[in-house]
């Protein structure tokens, strides 16, 4: 079972390209550690998510750890403290924390409980497990408890299927009712929000109430609709205008290409999802394995028609 470090924190605004940039360099350097598998970084989508999330994976729990008290990630945390406010919320999460990162929106639960209280607050927080699984919308839960030296917070992350559905969770008078149960036991408690991947393009396709599209099909489309966009910006306009006619530079070339390319493909996805393949959608999250498998083999067909359409007309 592989090991995830979710961490969230809030950036200054105008320090938010100076982040980006630091976080770059710091994968750079987790990426030499033993055992580390891959690194996802989650920008805040305003206003259900206003956090940076980075989600970090190990082989190992040992691996996570070393990395944690690494001296080249405390020399790291050093020089980024100006960029943020507040304090971090780091948390060793053992995948399923993969889940996290394909549910359309999460609530990352930080509970810092009383000395000696710890067993109290583990019997509520069956409890409080048991209430929320009847929850409309409730796709997964998992708890993980603190780790000595390393998180001093509980944690629990609440994956559902729509912001709605979370929301309405999360201001149920039952559960208020259970949080008040807690407080004697606990010191701290705060929730964040956070959301990934593609869905706010898959919304208006989505069938009202239904499961999200599965995370491999949304990569599927997204490819679909914008290696056409790059290619024909490159041929038609990145390369005889910008670079030959007007001699820019690649990078500003490049930069007002990737500004087109987001723009059209942010155009393109919802309109293809919904009206040419919305039939892709599914009853369940991954749907039938027919249908599943007729979808991909024609989004597959699409690629290969068009590499071979722009590979003898260009």
């Amino acid at each position: 079972m592989t090991v995830s470090i979710v961490t969230q924190t809030s950036v200054r605004p105008e320090r938010a390209e100076d982040f980006a940039r630091w976080q770059g360099e710091t994968s750079t350097i987790v990426a030499t550690f033993p055992g580390f598998i891959e690194q996802r970084l989650l920008p805040p989508n305003p206003p259900l998510q206003v956090d940076w999330v980075i989600l970090q994976r190990f082989e190992t729990l040992a691996g996570a750890q070393a990395w944690l008290a690494s001296s080249q990630r405390h020399e790291r945390i050093d020089g980024v403290g100006p960029m943020l406010v507040g304090r971090d919320d780091v948390h060793l999460v053992q995948d399923d924390a993969s889940a996290a990162r394909v549910a359309p929106v999460s609530a990352v639960i930080s509970t810092r409980v009383k000395p000696g209280r710890e067993a109290e607050y583990r019997a509520w927080e069956r409890k409080i497990a048991a209430a929320q699984s009847k929850a409309p919308g409730l796709q997964g839960y998992r708890f993980e408890p603190a780790v000595p030296e390393v998180q001093d917070d509980h944690v629990a992350i609440l994956r559902f299927d729509s912001q709605a559905n979370l929301d309405a969770w999360l201001a149920s008078a039952e559960r208020r009712k259970l949080l008040e149960e807690a407080a004697p036991l606990t010191v701290e408690f705060h929730t964040r929000l956070a959301q990934s991947g593609f869905e706010q393009w898959f919304r208006d396709a989505t069938p009202p109430g239904g499961p999200p599209l599965a995370a491999w099909k949304m990569n599927m489309i997204v490819l679909l609709t914008l290696y056409p966009v790059v290619f024909l910006w490159s041929v038609w306009f990145g390369l005889p205008i910008l670079a030959t006619r007007l001699q820019m530079n690649f990078a500003l070339a490049l930069f007002i290409g990737n500004i087109f390319s987001v723009s059209a493909t942010a155009f393109l996805v919802p309109w293809t999802a919904k009206y040419v393949l919305a039939w892709w959608f599914p009853s369940s999250p991954t749907g039938s394995a027919r249908t599943s498998a007729l979808g991909a083999a024609a989004v597959l067909a699409a690629y290969a028609a068009m590499v071979f359409v722009f590979w003898k007309a260009f």
